[in-house]
């Protein structure tokens, strides 16, 4: 344990960075999730109600991947990589089902 004052005070603000972080990354994993199950669900059995699902999924996790890169939770290219995997996901499954 540190014994200066201010080293303290960085191990607590740390701590609480952490746990922050933590919070965020795990918000963009379930949406993540969430998202490319609604995709999975559409693929199955496509129809406008669903289709709104997924764009509505979709546009929460954006949101939340550009909320945590703005904080400096995610670096850039990596919310660009997660935001990427997404709109190719949906794009696979509904150009196969348009073909």
């Amino acid at each position: 344990m540190a014994n200066i004052k201010s080293a303290v005070k960085r191990v607590s603000i740390a701590e609480r960075n952490r746990l922050h972080n933590k919070a965020y990354k795990s918000a963009v994993k379930t949406l993540m999730k969430k998202c490319l199950a609604s995709v999975q669900t559409y693929a199955a059995n496509p129809n406008p109600d669903l289709m709104q699902e997924v764009q509505t999924s979709l546009s929460a996790a954006y949101s939340k991947i550009d909320k945590a890169v703005k904080r400096g939770v995610l670096h850039p290219n990596n919310g660009a990589r997660k935001k990427s995997l997404l709109s190719h996901a949906l794009k696979r499954h509904t150009v196969s089902i348009a073909s």
